[in-house]
């Protein structure tokens, strides 16, 4: 017998889908690759979108340690301007985050299993493969596997940038400044963010473009780079070891799943790969996961379809916004004008902030 549902992928679009279906009555199987939740290369920022689909799934991130973040803060070399954010954020370590979003999944009923990897997928026989030979077959398949790629239903794109993360080690001065703000250093052909964790220690996300990560040589070399074009990100990390960076290739920003199979669902990454300096990844990571949840609960499998093309509709703008925002701060020119704009009138970039949200139902 088939199960209800099969979901490769235990982060937040997969639990969140996974706590929906569970609430409902059904019992779906999710399956995740790692044992313990992993630190991931993306994530640490929830915005107010993200913050109300915890509350939807009953999870309350401020108990888990999250630190309330109000502003963001754009670095260049020669300026820096500040500007509030549209409503309250939140920063939080995605291991803190999954593990209670995965926690959540199987106390609402679904059947998680951890340390086995979904190896490939049949879409039309609606089959998973796991690494072992099983073979699983569900009702409905929901595609859950971040920026990673499945075999059976990959992405095509041409375009990618590289994601990188870090964990800073707490101090009272990064401490300090980083307090409820995040901050965006740009240079060409990436950004980083940082932001602080529960834990006191800040999280270090950077994007790069593959060009500029394989000019450099590797990672090592391409932060000794960045140390003397981001002077004020170098300050951040004065006087610590260099970091062990976590890395995932071929982030295809701005891409979305403008159709799905019968039967499949794309949520989260899958579905719509929005820029990181938007910061809304996890928001639509769990707004994607709980809403196609939902659509297969009131249509059946063969909600799947219309289900994805309203997500590729409703996802154009604010990606189609993200993109033009992180090409032009790659740029000298563009970015200068930016960060001029931003700093003569702020409540330009809270707009910005505010037009990349994915609003769903």
């Amino acid at each position: 017998m088939p199960v209800p549902a099969i979901i490769i992928g235990g982060g937040p679009a997969g639990s969140a889908a996974a706590i929906t279906l569970a609430k409902a009555g059904l019992k779906p199987r999710l399956v995740e690759r790692h044992m313990a939740p992993p630190r991931g290369v993306c994530g640490g920022f929830l915005g107010w979108d993200g913050l109300a689909a915890l509350d939807d799934l009953g999870i309350d991130p401020w108990a888990l340690g999250a630190r309330p973040i109000s502003r963001f803060r754009l670095v260049t070399r020669g300026r820096t301007v500040t500007a509030d954010l549209p409503a309250t954020a939140a920063g939080i370590s995605r291991k803190a985050l999954d593990s209670a979003l995965i926690d959540a999944a199987i106390a609402a009923g679904a059947d998680v299993t951890r340390g086995r990897a979904a190896r490939a997928v049949d879409p039309l026989a609606r089959t998973v493969r796991l690494d072992d030979g099983e073979i699983i077959a569900a009702n409905a398949i929901f595609l859950a596997t971040g920026k990673h790629e499945m075999r059976g239903l990959a992405r095509q794109f041409t375009h990618s940038s590289v994601g990188l993360r870090a964990s800073l080690p707490p101090c009272p001065p990064r401490l300090d400044g980083l307090a409820g703000v995040v901050e965006l250093h740009l240079f060409d052909h990436g950004y980083a963010g940082l932001l602080m964790q529960e834990d006191g220690s800040a999280n270090l996300c950077l994007s790069v473009s593959s060009d500029r990560l394989s000019q450099a040589g590797g990672i090592a070399a391409l932060l000794s780079d960045l140390m003397s074009e981001a002077p004020a990100l170098s300050a951040r990390m004065a006087d610590i070891d260099p970091p062990h960076f976590e890395a995932v290739a071929g982030v295809p920003y701005g891409w979305r799943a403008r159709r799905s199979e019968d039967g499949v669902f794309r949520i989260g990454d899958q579905s719509a790969v929005i820029a990181s300096l938007a910061g809304d990844g996890i928001a639509i990571a769990l707004t994607s996961g709980a809403s196609a949840a939902r659509a297969m609960i009131a249509g059946g499998s063969g909600a799947a379809p219309d289900w994805q093309r309203r997500m590729n509709r409703e996802s154009r703008r604010p990606l189609g916004i993200a993109e033009m925002l992180r090409r032009g701060a790659a740029m000298p020119l563009p970015r200068r004008a930016m960060m001029e704009l931003i700093r003569w009138v702020p409540r330009l970039g809270t707009r910005a902030a505010a037009l990349t949200r994915i609003v769903r139902d």
